[in-house]
């Protein structure tokens, strides 16, 4: 399975930073870092009665399609990259850190979050501390824990740390049996993910969003992640539950990325036009 794979690779990383040089220039930096956007307050502030609050993606490729576009091979930007989203209205921004299989880098997250004041998600697979300082040290205002890649202990000790670190966390979830698990041992959890993506086919089931927002309480905010492409699939996470939604590839690979944000996010019908409803342009 390729996150297996993906893990493995990240431990062996880790284990060439394992050096007390390394921790204490990463915890130099975060002396001097601002503090970290509130990532979580973005997604309440984002979301509305009639949409989902947009986490907007940068990512340059990953092991299941490659290059998200062709010509990221010779001009990646992105800065130039989340500017468009924050200009056409993203609420806040994932960026892709792993290199290995994604070709990101945390150099990617520090320089969109020196030039786009939106909160950042450090979108890595975190496997040991040092990750969560290398995070708060390159910018990043959240951290992502996949359920699947941790054990119970790992789990909480991390989401602990992060906290310390003044970062937020989005927990990510595939299946019944991991969400029980944060709603078991982190009940402090505010940010759940579901990612619609089987690790192991890579398909993608919307019904998963369905299935396991039914089962989430209501002072939690529910991200859907992966296979979000049209607006009818926006219509779907939301009336399932989900306050805001994590794309990346349908926006990478669209003619246009403003375009393709105002076909999915809802414009308020101007008050000369029947304020009364919503229209989705």
């Amino acid at each position: 399975m390729i996150l297996t794979r993906i893990l493995e690779h990240k431990k062996a990383e880790l284990r060439r930073k394992q050096s007390r040089g390394y921790l204490s220039t990463m915890k130099t930096r975060i002396t001097d870092k601002a503090a970290p956007l509130g990532f979580i307050n973005a997604i309440k502030s984002g979301h509305s009665s009639s949409t989902p609050a947009l986490i907007a993606e940068i990512k340059k490729a990953s092991p299941s399609q490659g290059l998200m576009r062709a010509e990221f091979k010779d001009h990646f930007e992105p800065v130039e990259i989340a500017t468009q989203y924050r200009d056409a209205g993203a609420h806040a921004l994932s960026v892709l850190t792993d290199q290995e299989f994604f070709q990101g880098s945390l150099d990617f997250l520090a320089s969109v979050k020196d030039a786009v004041d939106l909160p950042v998600l450090n979108k890595e697979f975190m496997v040991g501390e040092i990750q969560f300082y290398e995070a708060r040290a390159y910018g990043a205002d959240c951290v992502l824990l996949i359920v699947a890649g941790l054990d119970r202990i790992q789990l909480e000790d991390f989401f602990v740390l992060a906290t310390e670190l003044h970062l937020d966390v989005l927990i990510e979830t595939h299946n019944e049996r991991e969400l029980d698990v944060v709603l078991e041992r982190i009940p402090n959890a505010t940010l759940i993910g579901i990612n619609n993506r089987d690790l192991k086919t890579f398909a993608t089931d919307l019904g998963i969003t369905e299935r396991l927002a039914k089962r989430i309480p209501s002072d939690k905010l529910i991200v859907s992640e992966s296979g979000i492409h049209t607006r009818d699939d926006v219509v779907k996470i939301f009336e399932a539950g989900a306050q805001a939604m994590l794309i990346g590839e349908s926006l990478l690979r669209a003619n246009s990325i403003e375009e393709k944000i105002k076909e999915l996010l809802p414009t308020e019908t101007a008050p000369s036009e029947e304020p009364s409803e919503v229209r989705w342009v």
